[in-house]
């Protein structure tokens, strides 16, 4: 019985190891000093997001990337599906921020240096990696802070992916219902059209037949 214990606990942890590798990625990019790189980050509302990045420099004695100069930072725009502006701030050259959508739908995370040197040719390199819902979440962070033993950390991670779920298919939904809308308002203003085009072939039928027969009865042909 013990082993058949061992076991199962075995399969939880791995199943919710599994559970929660999703929902991030990491990259890295490279742009001019000046040059500005922005993403697309569709998020349900009522969601976290954090974003990490490291800031690097060309060097071109030794054709590699060393860490960017001083006073070298990143400035992060963010903007909702409104096109509303919900965070600007410039940061050092590596660092993290963190936002909460309250709009679902597509998000702009726009990343661009402070520099000022227009005719500068130096290529930067910036490593990016974003995080969404309760992938953002520092649960080794909130474990030390609520004390929580390994079990309720365990729960309260469920009850977080659980949650998160929840807004993903209420965005789904959401989503669904503006393809709807959309398509009906498409397929409505088509009837509309078609049926202006109707009207105005009959009544340029119509005035062609007035004006031969006019053209007829001068010429007294009718």
């Amino acid at each position: 019985w013990q082993t058949e214990r061992k076991m199962s606990s075995k399969v939880y942890s791995s199943l919710i190891l599994c559970i929660c590798i999703s929902q991030t990625f990491s990259l890295y990019f490279h742009i001019g000093e000046t040059e500005r790189k922005c993403f697309i980050e569709e998020i349900p509302d009522e969601t976290m997001v954090t974003g990490n990045y490291k800031l690097q420099l060309f060097d071109p004695r030794t054709g590699g990337f060393m860490p960017s100069s001083p006073g070298l930072g990143m400035h992060v725009e963010i903007r909702d599906p409104d096109d509303k502006v919900i965070l600007s701030r410039v940061y050092s050259s590596e660092g993290r921020f963190t936002f909460t959508s309250h709009t679902p739908g597509e998000h702009v995370i726009c990343l661009y240096s402070n520099s000022t040197k227009w005719f500068s040719g130096s290529q930067l390199r910036v490593h990016f990696d974003i995080q969404v819902g309760e992938h953002a979440i520092d649960y080794a962070a909130v474990a030390q802070k609520e004390k929580l033993t390994e079990l309720q950390l365990r729960v309260r991670q469920l009850l977080d992916q659980v949650d998160q779920i929840a807004k993903e298919q209420n965005y789904q939904r959401y989503r669904e219902e503006r393809f709807r809308q959309t398509s009906e308002s498409t397929n409505q203003r088509v009837l509309w059209w078609s049926i202006g085009q109707v009207c105005i072939l009959v009544g340029m039928g119509f005035w062609q037949m007035r004006h031969l027969k006019s053209f007829f009865e001068a010429k007294k042909l009718v």
